[in-house]
């Protein structure tokens, strides 16, 4: 099921309305022309799954937090900020938890370079 970003909280929150009210998993797929954010969310008493697509361009990578409907997004919230580089908005700077990315080169992009050592803070400072 496809949703428009700006209207992603209030389309989660009518789904958690409905039964769909415990959140599976967020994660993204990069297409190199459009990265997706998909929402997995879950109906547990019809034991039945819906997925949220969300289609972002490369330039302008940034989703809603759904965190006041889904206070578990926390943690995939800061996944996508940190290994897609996808601005969570509504939400302070998430503070990192599995690298040490500073905004150059997500590892979980196409465009990430396995060929030149892993860039951070510390080694572009040196």
């Amino acid at each position: 099921m496809k949703a428009e970003r700006d209207s992603l909280p209030a389309t989660v929150g009518k789904m958690a309305t409905e039964g769909y009210d415990y959140l599976v998993k967020i994660t993204a797929v990069d297409y190199v022309d459009h990265i997706d954010v998909l929402y997995v969310v879950r109906d547990i008493a019809a034991s039945k799954d819906q997925i949220l697509e969300v289609a972002l361009a490369p330039q302008d990578l940034w989703v809603p937090t759904i965190m006041s409907i889904h206070p578990s997004a926390d943690w995939y919230e800061r996944e996508l900020s940190e290994m897609f580089g996808i601005r969570i908005d509504g939400r302070s700077a998430p503070r990192l938890f599995l690298e040490k990315w500073d905004g150059v080169d997500p590892p979980l992009r196409k465009s990430f370079k396995w060929d030149v050592p892993y860039r951070t803070k510390e080694t572009e400072s040196k």
